[in-house]
């Protein structure tokens, strides 16, 4: 596929370089900056200096102004011309002999020793080996020998440095620091004229066409190869590249990278060297020579002269951006790295990029759209103000100039096609969530969280409520009225509590409860508002609408309170109980639940509370009496309650519950409990086994009055019971089964001997051997457990005397030739005393001795001059 890589510009007129001589014909060219040098077949030289132009529609134009002409005294054409501009002097070959000239006069120096003979070719080395700036090395091919000699030129002389023999005879030739390469009669080599090793390459033929070797870079050269290629050769005989596909026929060819130029008989042609593709072809009728020198492209006929210029690289870029050519594009602006600054690559690069990724935008190829974005760095508002109403009407973002696109929005891009439009809507949430994951936000968090809102919204896309329950930054102006427009209530509440607008927040959320408005993103929106109020810290906020979710469903709202940590047991915004007892009296279940976290679930240790919600169990206990329609099932579940209640709380008022109790015949086991908190255990007993007559009661009771700190208590209760059993004298008389079975079952509880002495002496030992059995072996692990506890002891004592000896120490040798440890004198009387530091001082120094150290042993010890004692 094609681009305009170069643009064909006159520089010689065929009227300024001949006039109206119709045989004078161009042989050769040279450039050297502003100086251009024709060499012709009447074996003249013309000087012309160029002067380079921009015209108005920034076009580059070139003036030539001939400046002189020099006939060289010969018959034979000027075969070759090679400027050496650190010398000033220009190197011409003529009729086989190369002459040295200046470079401004044209005239030849002086210096007989200037020129070589028996040349058939030569060519510059561009990469000289030598250190001397002011010499120029030189590769010429003999046309008397089959040789190749190297040539060091000066200012005044020429030197031979080296002749190379080969085995055919050369044609043309490269230089390139030491290595040559040559084509030969029927193939090309590289030869290295320093050490002589030699390279060959490929065969061809030089009587088909003539051959062409043109240096590209170090150690690098472009060669016309057999079938129409152009193959690249570096110094080791190698091609790094792949060959170019031109004409059969090429008689010349030039690099301007990245770019191959060929010429042949009609045309130029220009081939990419990063994908070897085709690129531009120019007609050009009777090419003759096609030359670079110093990056610039000369091309001639026999009578005139122009230059290829080559366009801008942004210029061939965005041409081929312009043909939606995205990869040759992005080809063309890598391969150019090495001929641009760096700072200024990278500009231009990010940009080329963005448009390539929006070229592919354009043709929904949004993975590679996504992945150029990516590379060029896109600044992300550019993207989002593709589609209309998405970036916030505070956003300061002006689009990029010049454009990175040809789309005023979304809806010319998809030409009203819908489900291109959603394809597009779909590609930006998704690239947008990629963004904000990331660090591509680059300072715009309030433009990319703010689209995203609108196209989540937009979209009814679940990850809505993730963005505003997290870290955000939506704009509430510019966001507010698109979820209302979507209906997106719950999300809006979202929003406003983000933006510490919870009042705004609830009434919204309530409005959406009570029907107002239409939402069905939460269906459990009513629990989600009573949580949020639960936890919220706002106490005024909570109060103003704590009325309204107790109306609406007490069981519900009442968590609005449950949830909330109790005064001064819990981190948060805790409420006073009492203020929350005080507000639900008009709330009865509310309050009841209330009560029930309290005493129940928080076990908050005030007698109000535990009073409270017994009394309110007992009224509900005492109306479901009432009703004589009440199911049993209700009935004992709300007994159950009471009775819990009863028996796990001891800070209720019993005088008051028993009041209200006492009477009611369907009660005796709340009222034998109560009776128990008032340490009335007989009557509480009397109540449960003559009263109500229900002896598993009766043994609960005994079980649950007794304290596991007090057993005592415990078998006082089970004698009390067994006494009730044994009474002869209350109506029923003496229940000698319920007393076996209390035996039986609760043998543990008794004592033995008691029971024994009130038992009735016609009971036979088979009906209470599974008591007799408990209490045997109660006795005997009694016993037992004591045995073990003396064993235990008496070990304990052991080992606290095996210390004591351990802690004593040998024997203490005192001794009139011995001193004290604390005065230093010697001992002169039998009379001592030892010290807990280990000291043995005189009895008479106390006032000496250290506070700390002044105990007497428990003994004192009277003895000779010479006295042992084993401490």
């Amino acid at each position: 596929m094609s681009v305009k890589a170069f643009e064909l510009v006159p520089v010689v007129e065929r009227e300024l370089l001949m006039a109206d001589k119709a045989r004078i014909n161009i042989e050769c060219l040279e450039c050297c900056g502003k100086y251009l040098y024709v060499g012709t077949n009447d074996c003249f030289i013309h000087h012309f200096l160029l002067d380079e132009q921009t015209n108005a529609k920034g076009h580059t134009v070139y003036l030539s102004q001939k400046l002189q002409q020099k006939h060289l005294g010969l018959k034979k054409a000027v075969a070759e011309l090679k400027a050496a501009s650190a010398l000033e002097r220009l190197i011409v070959l003529c009729d086989a002999t190369i002459y040295v000239h200046d470079m401004l006069s044209l005239e030849v120096v002086p210096s007989g020793s200037a020129k070589i003979k028996g040349v058939l070719s030569f060519c510059v080395n561009e990469n000289p080996v030598s250190a001397d700036p002011f010499c120029v090395e030189l590769g010429a091919i003999s046309s008397r020998r089959r040789a190749v000699q190297i040539y060091t030129v000066h200012e005044d002389r020429v030197q031979l440095v080296k002749e190379l023999g080969t085995t055919q005879q050369p044609c043309a030739l490269s230089l390139d620091g030491y290595f040559l390469c040559l084509a030969l009669t029927s193939q090309y080599v590289i030869l290295n004229y320093s050490t002589g090793a030699s390279q060959d390459l490929f065969p061809y033929d030089s009587e088909e066409r003539k051959p062409i070797i043109k240096r590209i870079g170090r150690e690098e050269f472009l060669l016309a190869a057999p079938g129409g290629l152009g193959m690249f050769a570096n110094a080791e005989g190698m091609s790094q590249r792949a060959p170019v596909n031109w004409s059969e026929n090429v008689i010349g060819a030039a690099v301007c990278f990245p770019y191959v130029v060929a010429l042949d008989e009609g045309f130029v042609t220009v081939h990419s060297m990063l994908d070897q593709q085709l690129k531009q072809t120019l007609s050009f009728r009777d090419g003759h020579i096609l030359q670079d020198f110093e990056g610039k492209l000369v091309l001639s006929s026999t009578k005139a002269v122009y230059m290829l210029v080559p366009l801008p690289l942004e210029r061939q870029i965005q041409g081929l951006l312009a043909g939606n050519r995205v990869e040759e594009a992005l080809t063309l602006t890598e391969g150019a790295q090495r001929n641009i600054p760096k700072d200024r690559f990278q500009i231009l690069h990010k940009r080329i990029l963005q448009q390539a990724g929006f070229i592919q935008f354009g043709q929904l190829q949004f993975l590679e759209a996504k992945e150029h974005f990516r590379k060029g760095q896109l600044d992300v508002r550019e993207l989002i103000s593709l589609y209309p109403m998405l970036l916030p009407a505070s956003s300061s973002f002006t689009r990029c100039h010049p454009p990175l696109h040809p789309f005023a929005d979304l809806n010319q891009l998809t030409q009203g096609d819908q489900e291109k439009a959603q394809r597009c809507k779909r590609f930006l949430i998704s690239y947008l969530h990629e963004v904000r994951s990331s660090a591509g936000t680059n300072g715009f968090r309030e433009e990319v969280d703010t689209a995203l809102l609108k196209l989540y919204a937009e979209a009814d896309h679940e990850s809505l409520l993730d963005l505003l329950a997290s870290d955000n930054a939506c704009l509430l102006a510019d966001s507010a009225p698109w979820l209302e427009k979507h209906h997106k209530y719950f999300a809006l509440g979202l929003l406003y509590h983000y933006n510490g607008q919870d009042s705004s927040a609830v009434q919204l959320w309530a409005r959406v409860v009570d029907g107002d408005l239409q939402d069905s993103t939460r269906s459990d929106l009513f629990e989600y508002v009573v949580d949020f109020l639960s936890f919220c810290p706002n106490m005024d906020l909570v109060w103003k609408h704590a009325d309204w979710a107790l109306k609406r469903d007490q069981t519900i709202g009442v968590q609005i309170f449950t949830k909330r940590p109790v005064e001064g047991r819990d981190q948060g915004a805790p409420m006073n109980p009492e203020d929350v007892v005080t507000y639900l009296q008009k709330h009865s279940h509310a309050l009841l639940l209330y009560l029930e976290h309290l005493v129940l679930e928080k076990h908050v240790q005030k007698e109000k509370f535990h009073t409270h919600l017994a009394l309110l169990y007992t009224e509900r206990v005492l109306a479901l009496l009432s009703q004589p329609c009440c199911s049993d099932e209700v009935l004992a579940q709300a007994r159950s309650r009471l009775q819990h209640l009863l028996k796990e709380s001891d800070l209720y008022r019993v005088q008051l519950l028993l009041g209200k109790l006492e009477g009611v015949d369907q009660l005796l086991v709340e009222q034998a409990t109560l009776r128990g908190r008032l340490g009335e255990h007989e009557r509480a007993l009397h109540i449960l086994v003559h009263q109500l007559q229900d002896r598993a009661a009766a043994e609960d009771y005994c079980s649950w009055a007794a304290s596991p700190q007090d057993p005592a208590l415990g078998q006082q209760l089970f004698h009390l019971l067994l006494d009730t059993y044994l009474d002869p004298d209350v109506p029923g008389g003496v229940d000698n089964m319920a007393a076996v079975d209390l035996l039986n079952r609760h043998g543990n509880m008794f004592d033995a001997v008691r029971v024994l002495e009130v038992l009735p002496e016609g009971w036979s030992l088979q009906l209470l051997r599974p008591f007799l059995t408990t209490a045997v072996r109660k006795s005997a692990h009694a016993q037992r457990t004591a045995q073990v506890g003396v064993g235990l002891a008496r070990a304990e004592n052991l080992q606290l005397l095996h210390d004591r000896l351990k802690c004593r120490g040998g024997p203490v040798l005192v001794s009139e030739k011995k001193g004290c440890q604390l005065c230093h004198n010697t001992f002169s009387e039998p009379d001592w005393r030892c010290l807990r530091s280990g000291g043995c001082p005189p009895t008479r120094q106390p006032a000496q001795l250290p506070r700390d150290s002044a105990h007497r042993c428990d003994a004192w010890r009277t003895a000779a001059t010479t006295h042992e004692w084993t401490r």
